[in-house]
Parts: C-alpha cells; sequence; structure tokens
C-alpha cells in the first residue's frame, strides 16, 4: 500500500562514524516533502533477477568482444587507451563501507571488496593495480560522478537496476545482494514485519529506502547520508533497524556487536561497476576482466578475503554470480 510522501522522515545529520561525542541531532519530519523520484526506481522490487516489464532485464550488460588485450597495450583510439595515456584509472568510491570501500586505520589505504575489483581493472590497463585515483562520493553521488565524467568507473556496492541504466551502463553483476534488516540485539524484532509504524533507516538516494518506504508494514522510513550515519542512530536509540543490502549490513555488524541481521531477504540486489553510457568499448573491457577472474579464482580470492567470516548470512556465496549478456 502506498502512503502518502509525507510520512518520510529525513534525518539532518551531522555525525560521525563512532558512537561516543554529543547526541546526534532528533529526526525531523518534513511535511509533504517530495522524494527525488528520479534517483530512485519503482519499488518494491521483489527479484531483479528477472526481466522487468516492457523486456529490459537489469543484469544483462554488453557482452565482452575479443580476448582481453595485454596490459600497457590497449587499442588505439579506444577508452582503455586513453585511460592508460593518462596514467591513471578514476574510480568513485564510498569510503564509509566497511569491508567493501573503508580506510584502513593503520595504513589509511582505502581497502575492501569494491576496492580490490577496481584495482583489478586497473592491473588490466597498466599491468599494475595502483594506478587508481579514488574520488570519495555518498551514495547519492555516485552515478552521477560516472555519468558527468568526474570518474571513469564507480566501484561503490551499487544494485543494477533498469532505470539507473538509463544513466550509466553497468557491468556485469559481480556481487549479489538481498536487502534485510540490521537491528539491536535484544529488540525483540524479527524483520520489516515486524516494524509497522517503526523508524528505519537507510541512505538517502538508494534503492534501499524505496524498498523501506514502500513496504506493507509501513515503517517510517528515515534518510540518512551515510551508513555510518545510520549506525550511530540506531546505537542511540534515535531509529529502530537499518535497511539495506546485506553485504553492507554485515560491515555494521562487525563495527558493533550488539546488533543483528534478522528476517528474511526483502529483494535481489545485483551489484555492477558503472561506467559513462557513452563509453561501450569501456564496458565490454570491464566485462572481460570480471570473465577472467571468474575463471582464474581471483573473484573468489576476494570474497574469501572479506566476505567469508560471514558467507552464511549473505546471499552471495563463494562462487561468483554467472555474468548475463545483451
Amino acid at each position: 500500500m502506498r502512503r502518502t510522501l509525507s510520512m518520510v522522515l529525513i534525518a539532518l545529520l551531522g555525525l560521525t562514524a563512532c558512537g561516543g561525542g554529543e547526541p546526534a541531532p532528533e529526526p525531523a519530519v518534513k511535511a509533504r516533502l517530495p522524494m527525488p523520484v528520479g534517483a530512485h526506481d519503482p519499488a518494491p522490487r521483489p527479484s531483479a533477477a528477472a526481466p522487468a516489464p516492457g523486456g529490459c532485464d537489469p543484469r544483462a550488460s554488453l557482452r565482452p568482444e575479443g580476448a582481453l588485450p595485454a596490459a600497457g597495450a590497449m587499442p588505439a583510439g579506444s577508452t582503455m587507451d586513453t585511460i592508460l595515456k593518462r596514467g591513471r584509472l578514476i574510480v568513485a568510491s564510498d569510503q564509509n563501507n566497511y569491508l567493501f570501500g573503508f580506510r584502513d586505520p593503520g595504513s589509511y589505504q582505502l581497502v575492501g571488496f569494491d576496492v580490490e575489483i577496481a584495482r583489478e581493472v586497473a592491473r588490466a590497463i597498466f599491468g599494475d593495480p595502483d594506478r587508481v585515483q579514488y574520488i570519495s562520493v555518498p551514495s547519492a553521488e555516485r552515478l552521477n560522478a560516472v555519468a558527468q565524467g568526474r570518474a571513469d568507473i564507480a566501484a561503490a556496492s551499487i544494485t543494477i537496476t533498469c532505470q539507473r541504466r538509463q544513466q550509466v551502463e553497468f557491468s556485469s553483476d559481480y556481487f549479489t545482494g538481498a536487502q534485510k534488516v540490521l537491528v539491536r540485539k535484544g529488540s525483540g524484532y524479527t524483520g520489516m514485519d515486524s516494524l509497522r509504524g517503526k523508524k528505519v533507516c537507510a541512505v538517502t538516494d538508494t534503492t534501499s529506502i524505496r524498498t523501506v518506504f514502500e513496504h506493507p508494514a509501513q515503517p517510517l522510513a528515515v534518510s540518512a547520508t551515510s551508513w555510518t550515519d545510520c549506525l550511530v542512530l540506531l546505537q542511540q536509540g534515535q531509529v529502530d533497524a537499518i535497511s539495506t543490502d546485506d553485504n553492507i549490513l554485515v560491515g555494521l555488524v562487525a563495527q558493533d556487536p550488539h546488533v543483528e541481521i534478522v528476517g528474511p531477504a526483502l529483494t535481489d540486489e545485483p551489484h555492477g561497476l558503472a561506467m559513462p553510457l557513452d563509453k561501450p568499448d569501456f564496458t565490454r573491457f570491464v566485462n572481460q576482466v570480471l570473465e577472467r577472474m571468474r575463471a582464474d579464482g581471483t573473484w573468489t580470492g576476494i570474497y574469501r578475503r572479506w566476505m567469508g567470516a560471514y558467507e552464511p548470512v549473505l546471499n552471495q556465496k563463494s562462487t561468483p554470480p554467472q555474468a548475463r549478456y545483451r
């Protein structure tokens, strides 16, 4: 059942990623504030695996052509050749997604599952995975960074959808998540169905917040800037739950032993790397890289390094998702 947009809660956040310090400001209710329609997909989406009405298959990417060129010898005039001559691959990343993209507190280097996937693209172009320039973007800016030419590629746990394909091109699915619910241990909540009228946090301009907003249990969707902001709100009791892809939620569990994932999956969430619509050669190249990673065990090694300990609660297991092409 759809509800009026006046039920959306917008959190006015000025938060750090830790639970201490001054209390976070109370989320404010914005009466009849319109949700940015262009940034969301119609929801709920019970399964992105099936083609959408109108024939769009969200998972179907551009098929690789020919053999993967040798590193340092990209085809003349190609997007990859332009990147090679520039000397670095520019990657838009989320630095607040623990286990997928975050700053290691010891080395202060950007690390995580998504980061390693992007490094393999750089390795294929340059022969050197370190030839990457990262630009930090919030979730709401992941696609814009690519569409506006500020980044060659976005690697930031992005769900592939047909509507988003109108703005960027996606690689084949390299990680299949599922939207679930995170609550405080001992809360008594068992999933989204038990959260009727309760505050559930998700990040602005994500498919996750639309799924929360449209859920039949009618929780109150609370918008935050990042997933660590949502965690702070949960720790301080200002929201009752967080809901997003399970690979993001396990990163929050890893940071706070007092929270847990509960309930069944709400949606199917295929993840892809985002690239410009007008550079199909680059998408085909990236799909070649992903195909090689599936075949030679590179993908499995990255998965086990970052996700292996959490596999029992993840939708994605240690076998990489198969590519689909159109």
